[in-house]
């Protein structure tokens, strides 16, 4: 079995794969004060029911926080006695570079991208919610052409409850219209309908630069909120980042 990790800013993803079947996934809160034996004990519980004892034979990860990478390195070594893969740019998985510095792309990035041009083929989009929300732009053989970098809908919330002293967070809904009469629903209004035009906006000036697209794809926690909101985004893949691993792990293994 393989065990995937997707670390990212705000919250940390794990999967576990049966050859191409997903059997489990699970979430917990990104924290870097976190020692590797306690996301080790932390997995091991989630695991347990799941997954056999001693039946994880593979690792990779995916991170974007730096701090975190020799935790989960040693909880890997330490719980399951595995030498846990990273992906990065240098590695061979079938996916080309075509930006001025591959050394910056994000390795959520690079797994998305193939597993869109993987099992939806190229041209493709993929956009991804987070903390940022990326859209990344894939070619028709395959390569990565870079693409664009946004606040994503709960960081443009908190910071708006952070800096102006008379709003505050709301639950991420779309209000009936975008002319609101509420402070609540004008704030709603923006974080969503204004987000959708973002979305729309993007996706559109992509489309313009790269030509007739096979899918515009979805992922990350907001997409399945987002997805039935815009008929910009073709497909919502929850998966998509684990999908990614999975098949980076597949390409370093043959």
């Amino acid at each position: 079995m393989l065990l995937v990790l997707d670390v990212s800013n705000t919250s940390t993803k794990f999967g576990v794969y049966d050859g191409e079947r997903l059997v489990g996934s699970w979430r917990v809160n990104t924290d870097v004060r976190q020692t590797a034996d306690e996301y080790g004990i932390l997995l091991s519980r989630l695991i347990e029911g799941t997954v056999q004892q001693g039946a994880i034979s593979d690792c990779i990860m995916s991170s974007v926080v730096p701090p975190l990478n020799a935790t989960f390195l040693e909880m890997a070594e330490r719980c399951f006695g595995l030498e846990c893969l990273v992906v990065s740019h240098q590695l061979d998985l079938g996916l080309a570079f075509r930006t001025e510095d591959p050394a910056e792309t994000g390795a959520d990035r690079i797994v998305n991208s193939l597993a869109a041009y993987k099992t939806y083929g190229g041209p493709c989009i993929v956009v991804k919610f987070g903390t940022a929300t990326t859209f990344d732009a894939v070619s028709a053989d395959g390569a990565f052409l870079g693409g664009a970098i946004a606040a994503g809908p709960r960081l443009s919330l908190d910071a708006l409850a952070a800096r102006a002293a008379r709003l505050y967070t709301v639950e991420l809904r779309a209000p009936p219209r975008a002319i609101s009469t509420t402070t609540t629903g004008n704030l709603q209004s923006g974080v969503v309908w204004g987000y959708v035009g973002l979305i729309e906006g993007l996706v559109a000036r992509f489309k313009a630069e790269l030509g007739p697209v096979k899918a515009v794809v979805a992922t990350g926690w907001e997409a399945q909120f987002y997805g039935p909101l815009t008929a910009a985004i073709d497909v919502v893949n929850p998966n998509l980042t684990l999908e990614g691993l999975r098949l980076a792990c597949e390409a370093l293994r043959r």
